[in-house]
């Protein structure tokens, strides 16, 4: 299976560039695919989930450290699972303008990139979950497999040609790796597609509502 020195040398024989600078500029390469695929990619293979605690009296809680989406979170009042909706944290203020007045949460909003509101405040503490897209721990010579090295290689090595491409300025075959690229990530988000897909069923969006899945693909 590929991990990090694989793709170094694979990223070096491709380009036939061996040199001193180019091969100390790989790092660079790789986290800036890293950073466009976790952008890009729409893939259980990005998420989390974690145990969170709504305090008493308190509103806001801090999400985990590298948190990027918010896919769900649910909390539990006397064993019942109770989803918390999202909203925009100015409806949240319409909603709960005394946030000293307390209830059982069932809504929240981002507040900040670090922390999200939620309303009513809690009248006790709840435990619950929450699930998040993260950015995989980047790949580096001690950190040598993660999601993407394992799960999306091509996309990955023809993100890294992209950028190898583009140090050596070699624009016209970095154009040729940005659609093989494309077509890589393509076909990913097709397999992340029918993973949200039962073949019983016709194309939807297993959260109900909105369909933003197109028919045919």
């Amino acid at each position: 299976m590929a991990n990090y020195t694989y793709l170094v040398n694979d990223i070096i024989e491709a380009s036939e560039n061996d040199g001193t600078e180019f091969v100390s500029y790989i790092p660079k390469m790789v986290n800036r695919v890293e950073e466009r695929l976790t952008k890009t990619l729409d893939d259980y293979g990005l998420v989390t989930a974690t145990s969170v605690s709504l305090p008493t009296n308190q509103n806001l809680l801090t999400l985990p450290a590298g948190t990027l989406i918010i896919k769900n979170i649910h909390i539990k009042d006397e064993g019942t699972k109770i989803a918390l909706l999202q909203r925009t944290d100015e409806f949240i203020n319409d909603y709960w303008p005394v946030s000293a007045s307390t209830g059982t949460p069932k809504y929240y909003a981002r507040k900040t990139n670090s922390q999200i509101l939620f309303a009513p405040t809690a009248s006790a503490t709840y435990g619950g979950s929450i699930v998040y897209t993260v950015k995989p721990s980047a790949l580096t010579s001690a950190n040598q497999t993660n999601y993407y090295s394992d799960y999306c290689y091509d996309a990955l090595f023809y993100g890294c040609m992209i950028e190898a491409m583009d140090f050596m300025k070699n624009y016209t075959v970095s154009n040729v790796y940005e659609q093989r690229y494309e077509n890589a990530v393509t076909a990913l988000r097709n397999q992340s597609r029918r993973t949200r897909r039962d073949d019983m069923e016709a194309p939807a969006s297993p959260a109900g509502g909105d369909n933003p899945i197109t028919g045919g693909n």
